[in-house]
């Protein structure tokens, strides 16, 4: 099955939170690894692939968002979910702008879980499918106004399409490029000479 080669890390110094988390992901038929410090979390992402990382916000000695950072560093393509108590939020917050694909609130549903896990991990298969082929016509368009740091905004006015369809291809350039952050994309564009186009 398509779930069995999806591999999670969980962080959590909680091991209550990391056992029941591992149950229900493996009820769910999605592989996990458990660690109880962001350390040693670091250190098997160095030897082992992960396409999602779980994580709690507030941890002795390095908290969720310091992991995410340097998960950024060593491994840039993996998504990170946030786990936060609800005084957490703003720090939630902050590490969804640092590059966390989404948080969600402990206590939380398990259901409501595993669908927001779904979800992240079927949005990593499209990038996957996407990796690597090669642009459209419109997404050569829309890539060049991105190196000239137009807004999608901007893109949707002059192509005469929506905001969520300048998205979209936005979406689609970053998966196939391999991009993980706009800085990452001019550069790739600029090594492929995309900026000719």
């Amino acid at each position: 099955m398509r779930n069995l080669k999806t591999h999670i890390f969980v962080v959590d110094d909680d091991s209550c939170i990391l056992e029941s988390v591992s149950v229900y992901l493996k009820k769910a038929e999605l592989n996990c690894t458990c660690f109880s410090n962001a350390d040693d979390c670091l250190e098997q992402l160095r030897q082992q692939s992960c396409d999602l990382l779980i994580t709690d916000v507030e941890m002795p000695d390095k908290n969720g968002i310091e992991l995410l950072v340097e998960v950024k560093q060593i491994a840039p393509w993996v998504s990170v979910l946030i786990m936060t108590a609800y005084g957490d939020v703003p720090l939630a917050v902050e590490a969804v702008k640092k590059g966390a694909v989404d948080f969600i609130e402990k206590p939380f549903e398990w259901d409501d879980f595993l669908l927001l896990v779904r979800s992240i991990v079927e949005q990593n298969d499209m990038g996957n499918l996407l990796k690597g082929k090669p642009l459209t016509k419109t997404e050569k368009v829309v890539l060049q106004m991105i190196l000239q740091d137009k807004t999608s905004k901007e893109m949707a006015n002059i192509l005469h399409r929506s905001v969520r369809t300048i998205e979209v291809h936005r979406s689609h350039i970053m998966h196939k490029l391999n991009a993980s952050s706009i800085v990452d994309l001019v550069k790739r564009a600029a090594a492929m000479n995309y900026d000719d186009i």
